[in-house]
Parts: C-alpha cells; sequence; structure tokens
C-alpha cells in the first residue's frame, strides 16, 4: 500500500500541505460556445422587405386616390352644371382602407370664378369658393357622396358684385369703419344725376345676397327715393349651390366681400 500512494503523483495546496491526487492524462477540452444566429442580418432583411413593400402601398394608395380625386371633380362638374372643373384633395391615409368603409375622412373642394344663376335671371360670379366637407359618405355603387358636414369661405370681387348689381351701378369699398358695419359704397347714374350711397350687405335665407342703401340723397323729392331705391337696392338668390350648403354670413374686406359657407348632409355628386 505505500508503494502505491508513493507511486500515485500528489498535489500540495498553496500553504504546503497535502492535497487531492493529480487526475492520470490530458485536462479535458472544455465543450465549444453554441454559435450565434446572425439575428442582426435577419432582422435588417425583414426591414428591408418591409420598406419596399411599404412603398409599394403608398404608391398604390396615392395612385387611388389621384383617380379618385379626378373622378369626384368630373362628378361635381357634371352634377352643378359648372363651366369649370373643381380641385378635389381627398384627405387621410391610406386611402384604401377608407374606400374599403364607404367614407372618406376629408375631402376639400376649391374652385375659382363660378357663375351662378339667380332666380332674377341674373348671374352673379363667385370669384373663390372653397369647403372643407368631414365624414363623406359614398354610395355602395359609388356614383353618389353626401359630406356629414361642410365648412367654408366664398369670396365676391367689388367688380363682380357690380356686375351683379345691374348696368350702370358701381359697388366699391367705403373705408374700414364702413366695412365694420358691412357698408360698401353705391354709385351711378339717374336722370342724368350722379347718385353715390352706402349700402349694407348681407346674406340671407341661406342662399341670398342682399343690399340696400341706408340714405338716398335728395330722399325729400317726391318720389326720389323709390326710383333710386330701385337702381341701389337688390338682392341675388343663389341657385346653384350644393344641397345642403348655405351662406351664413357676410364680411366686408378691401377687396370685396367674404362669406362664410356652412352646411349638413351636403350632396356633392349622385
Amino acid at each position: 500500500m505505500g508503494d502505491d500512494m508513493a507511486d500515485a503523483e500528489m498535489t500540495y495546496a498553496a500553504d504546503g500541505r497535502p492535497g487531492a491526487p493529480a487526475p492520470a492524462g490530458p485536462p479535458p477540452v472544455p465543450p465549444a460556445p453554441p454559435r450565434r444566429r446572425k439575428r442582426g442580418r435577419g432582422l435588417k432583411i425583414t426591414a428591408v422587405v418591409l420598406v419596399v413593400l411599404g412603398g409599394l402601398f403608398t404608391a398604390a394608395d396615392r395612385l387611388a386616390v389621384d383617380f379618385a380625386e379626378s373622378e369626384a371633380a368630373e362628378k361635381i362638374k357634371s352634377k352643378q352644371g359648372l363651366d369649370i372643373t373643381p380641385e378635389v384633395s381627398i384627405k387621410g391615409f391610406p386611402f384604401l382602407t377608407q374606400v374599403a368603409g364607404k367614407e372618406l375622412d376629408e375631402v376639400e373642394v376649391s374652385l375659382d370664378g363660378m357663375t351662378s344663376s339667380t332666380s332674377d335671371g341674373r348671374q352673379v360670379k363667385v370669384t373663390e369658393l372653397s369647403a372643407t366637407l368631414h365624414q363623406v359618405r359614398v354610395s355602395s355603387d359609388f356614383s353618389s357622396a353626401t359630406a356629414d358636414r361642410a365648412s367654408g369661405k366664398a369670396h365676391i370681387s367689388y367688380a363682380d358684385l357690380s356686375a351683379a348689381a345691374g348696368p350702370g351701378i358701381k359697388v366699391s369699398y367705403a373705408g374700414k369703419s364702413a366695412a365694420d358695419r358691412n357698408q360698401v359704397k353705391i354709385t351711378g347714374s339717374l336722370l342724368g344725376l350722379n347718385v353715390s350711397a352706402r349700402g349694407t350687405i348681407v346674406v340671407a335665407d341661406g342662399n341670398t345676397i342682399r343690399v340696400r342703401a341706408d340714405k338716398i340723397p335728395g330722399s325729400s323729392l317726391p318720389g326720389w327715393e323709390e326710383k333710386v331705391r330701385k337702381r341701389t337696392d337688390w338682392e341675388r338668390t343663389i341657385n346653384d349651390m350644393p344641397a345642403g350648403l348655405q351662406l351664413s354670413d357676410a364680411k366686408i374686406t378691401p377687396d370685396g366681400m367674404d362669406i362664410t359657407v356652412t352646411g349638413n348632409d351636403v350632396n356633392l355628386a349622385g
């Protein structure tokens, strides 16, 4: 037994005392660490694919919007009997999901130089008109569209107001103090005499522009005021606005008359 212990190689601890026998043979080789998957590269490839697909979807969505805007503009032009084609801009993304739900979040319509007929056969030229339509419901066959509500503005220049007033009558800016009271200057000729007065412009009944002179010079003359008012006082009822859209307020500016437009259940086309 003593010989066996002598043959075994002894190990010693740091303090010099005998320790456990050293294992026979070469030390064991530790196992190789597991190979890491190249996740970063996979994520990059996935991101590139998603970006490409997103770009294709966006392009398809944009093409669909462009087509729909063009079709909507033509339908509005046809329904309202317009001489010019309005500009239509459909808001919100994605557009295709809105179409699938048969409701558009927001649509903007604008046009310049719209001429509208009046109840007395005259015409009123609306210099500018723009409206924002909300929650536009589209019919199942896409032949008609109705907006839940709308808001916008219209502008009529003094030149177009003068044309609406009739031959020989000019409507012009009367200054800030007068504009604050919605007053304009009305001038014309009657029986060879030049007549000038201030008049107030209002909108009435949702579709009528009304002008009335506040005071007629020389009104003490018998029958004179009545004759003058036949020229200075007038109203024009606009018949060609989309159903549900109304003129709600007017304000005089140095450039003409600004009109606030509002509406509910506004029928755009169909």
